[in-house]
């Protein structure tokens, strides 16, 4: 956000902030007789999937005068709001690396690291040179099938398989359930598998079109949403990445943006041949009523 312009940070930051309680699920909690606030979005499938009110934490927002005594107070009401106002809850947090008062405030007040994730960017597209492999956009009766690619494929590192809340076996449910309905949902914009005769499919890359973003910026972007390869497709994830990176060339894309585990040695070598560069860090904390 400090990057931004000041009309960008208006659109993200302040303007995101001002808007909160006008949009699906948006709740502002300060506790009494506290200038500090907390904004946080009830998500409604997600609390349905696990039969737990679920909720992220988009930030906290406080002056230069706050201590951390006080942030952490702050923290700990929220908690003791949220068991208070629903009993059972989950809540999660993506905090950037630099807000250091926010993160200390949340783990002093008993949230949890979970995952640290990097967020990597490929620009400068229409540079972009590498060779083209045979893929194409995943059928609708392959949609348990990529479910199944996603489960198989467990990443011990991701928020959902290191946070002792889920387990791996819900965790692995859910991811499933996830990758699935990119496909029967159009939770993407496509889903990409290999095209090889004889080769089975085991392995994709959903792309998410940032439509909105990419108008706020007036511009185009996209962000691999999610990927998976399994060892029938062992080297795919390379070859998914840069038909990615050439399908977002073609579409005229600014940007390719693809978030992983800071943990993820594979993405790195491919972030390194496809010519990504590293944007951002964050750390994902949990916090529940149990």
């Amino acid at each position: 956000m400090r990057q931004f312009s000041a009309e960008e940070q208006e659109k993200f930051g302040v303007g995101e902030a001002a808007n909160w309680n006008s949009k699906a699920g948006g709740e502002i909690y300060a506790a009494p007789n506290s200038d500090i606030h907390w904004l946080l979005r009830h998500l409604a499938w997600d609390s349905n999937y696990f039969g737990t009110p679920t909720f992220r934490l988009f930030t906290s927002l406080f002056g230069p005068e706050a201590t951390s005594i006080e942030l952490i107070k702050s923290a700990t009401a929220l908690r003791q709001h949220l068991i208070k106002s629903y009993q059972d809850y989950y809540a999660f947090s993506v905090v950037p690396a630099e807000d250091v008062k926010l993160l200390q405030a949340l783990t002093g007040s008993g949230w949890r690291l979970v995952e640290t994730r990097l967020t990597y960017y490929r620009n400068n597209l229409s540079t972009f040179e590498y060779p083209r492999f045979p893929v194409r956009e995943a059928r609708m009766d392959e949609a348990v099938l990529i479910g199944q690619v996603s489960a198989s494929a467990r990443n011990l590192y991701d928020r959902f398989h290191a946070d002792t809340w889920f387990g791996n076996a819900r965790a692995d449910a859910y991811l499933a359930h996830y990758a699935e309905n990119t496909v029967a949902r159009n939770l993407a914009s496509t889903v990409l598998v290999p095209n090889v005769p004889g080769l089975p499919v085991d392995s994709f890359l959903a792309i998410s079109d940032l439509i909105t973003d990419g108008i706020a910026l007036g511009g185009q972007l996209s962000r691999v949403l999610l990927t998976a390869v399994g060892t029938a497709n062992r080297g795919w994830h390379v070859k998914l990445v840069a038909e990615t990176l050439h399908r977002a060339k073609e579409l005229g894309h600014e940007a390719v943006l693809m978030t992983t585990q800071a943990t993820n040695h594979a993405v790195f070598r491919t972030c390194d041949k496809l010519g990504f560069r590293l944007g951002a860090a964050s750390h994902v904390l949990s916090s529940h009523s149990c």
